[in-house]
C-alpha cells in the first residue's frame, strides 16, 4: 500500500500537495471551531449559563444616586423629600418667573432685598395709575402658601395670582419670599414675615422704597396668605406692635390633636398631620400649641389689633372646619372688630391659585378687593 501511494505522489506531484494542504486546512478549520464553541459554552459547575445582561438604564433626571447616605429619611410627597445625608429634594413649586409690567393686568413688579444677611426679599406690586395725581393705595402684605416648606414669592402660580388681585383691588402689595422649612424650620418663616411686616412699614413712612412711600396708605394696611401663609399671617398680626386694618386669611392652615365640627376623624389623616407639623418646626412646638391651634387658646384673639377679619374657606377642604371655628372663637372672644366668613361651595383647597378664571375664583377674589377696599 505504502508502495502504491508513492509511486502514486511521484507520478503526480501537483495533486499530491494539493491534497495535502486541504487536508491541514480542514483540521485547522475544526480545531478553530471546537475552540469557539468551548468558550461560548463555559460555565460555572453549579449554575447553568446565562446570557449577557444589557447595562442598567441611566438614572432619570434629578435622581439622588442610592448609596447608604441617601436613602429618604422623610418623605413628604407630594411636597418634597429629605434624605440622610441631609439633601432635600423640592418636588415641586420650585419654578421661578422674573419681574416686570404685565401687560395684560397693567400691574408692574419688582423685587426688593429686606436682608442681605439671611436672603430675606420679596416682590413688590404696584397697580396701574396716573402716577402723577398722587393718588395713594392701600398695602397689602401677602405670604405666600406651600406647606411651609416649597413656593416663593417668585412663583409663576403667586405672580399671576397677585398681578390679578392687584389689578381688582387697586392695592399695592408687598409678596413676601421668606425662608422655608426644613433647611429653616419655624419659626423662622414667622420670625421673618415679622421683619418685613416692619420694614414695609418703615418704607411706607420715611422710604427709602419710593413704591411704598410714594403710593402706599398707611392708614390702610392689610395682612393676608393663603394656607401656610394664611398661618403665618395671624402669627404675625399677634406679635407686638403690629397695627393693621385688616387681616385676610385664605384656606388657612390650622389644625389640633381632637377634630372640630365635621373634620376627619381618620387617624391615618390625623396621624399625617400631626407628623408633617412636627417635621417642618422641627419638634419646637407641639400639634396643639396656639401657634396652628389658635382655636385653643382663645384669649390670644385679644391681642388682634385689626379692625377686621376675614376668613375664606372651601367646601372640599381639609381645614374647612378649623377656618370656620376660627370664626366662630374670634366672635366669642374679647376682640371688638368685624369679622366675615366666605365659603366656596364645591371646591378644594386654594383652588383659586389654579382655576383663576373660573366664575367662582373670579368672585372669591371680587369679595376679597371690596374687604381690602373697606366696603
Amino acid at each position: 500500500m505504502r508502495r502504491k501511494l508513492k509511486q502514486y505522489v511521484n507520478s503526480h506531484p501537483l495533486v499530491a500537495k494539493i491534497s495535502i494542504f486541504i487536508l491541514f486546512l480542514t483540521a485547522l478549520i475544526l480545531i478553530l471551531v471546537t475552540t469557539i464553541h468551548r468558550s461560548n459554552h463555559k460555565s460555572s459547575p453549579n449554575s447553568p449559563s446565562l446570557p449577557k445582561s444589557p447595562p442598567p438604564p441611566p438614572p432619570p433626571p434629578h435622581a439622588i444616586p442610592f448609596d447608604s447616605n441617601n436613602t429618604i429619611q422623610f418623605d413628604f410627597s407630594p411636597y418634597l423629600k429629605l434624605y440622610k445625608n441631609g439633601s432635600v429634594e423640592r418636588l415641586s413649586g420650585t419654578q421661578t418667573v422674573s419681574a416686570g409690567f404685565d401687560s395684560t393686568s397693567g400691574v408692574t413688579s419688582k423685587d426688593v432685598v429686606i436682608n442681605s444677611n439671611t436672603g430675606l426679599s420679596a416682590r413688590l406690586y404696584l397697580p396701574k395709575s396716573n402716577i402723577t395725581s398722587g393718588e395713594k393705595f392701600p398695602i397689602l402684605i401677602f405670604i405666600h402658601g406651600g406647606a411651609f416648606v416649597i413656593e416663593s414669592a417668585f412663583s409663576p402660580t403667586y405672580h399671576d395670582y397677585l398681578n390679578a388681585l392687584v389689578s381688582e383691588a387697586k392695592v399695592i402689595t408687598v409678596s413676601v419670599n421668606y425662608r422655608l422649612a426644613p433647611e429653616h424650620p419655624l419659626p423662622t418663616a414667622y420670625n421673618d414675615s415679622f421683619e418685613a411686616f416692619k420694614w414695609t412699614v418703615s418704607n411706607a413712612k420715611t422710604g427709602p422704597e419710593n413704591w411704598l412711600n410714594n403710593y402706599g396708605d398707611l392708614s390702610r394696611l392689610f395682612l393676608s396668605g393663603d394656607s401656610a401663609g394664611g398661618n403665618i399671617a395671624h402669627n404675625v398680626a399677634l406679635m407686638g406692635g403690629v397695627n393693621i386694618k385688616g387681616l385676610a386669611l385664605l384656606d388657612p392652615y390650622f389644625w389640633g390633636k381632637n377634630p372640630v365640627g365635621s373634620e376627619t376623624t381618620d387617624l391615618s389623616v390625623r396621624n399625617k398631620m400631626e407628623i408633617t407639623w412636627e417635621f417642618v418646626c422641627a419638634n419646637k412646638y407641639t400639634i396643639d400649641n396656639p401657634v396652628v391651634n389658635p382655636i385653643g387658646s382663645p384669649n390670644l384673639f385679644d391681642k388682634l389689633s385689626c379692625e377686621r377679619v376675614l376668613v375664606m374657606i372651601a367646601e372640599l377642604d381639609t381645614f374647612r372646619e378649623r377656618g370656620k371655628a376660627y370664626v366662630d372663637e374670634l366672635k366669642k372672644s374679647g376682640w371688638n372688630g368685624e369679622v366675615q366668613l366666605y365659603e366656596t361651595k364645591g371646591e378644594d383647597h386654594v383652588y383659586f391659585l389654579y382655576q383663576l378664571q373660573s366664575d367662582k375664583a373670579k368672585k372669591e377674589m371680587a369679595f376679597l378687593a371690596s374687604f381690602l377696599n373697606g366696603s
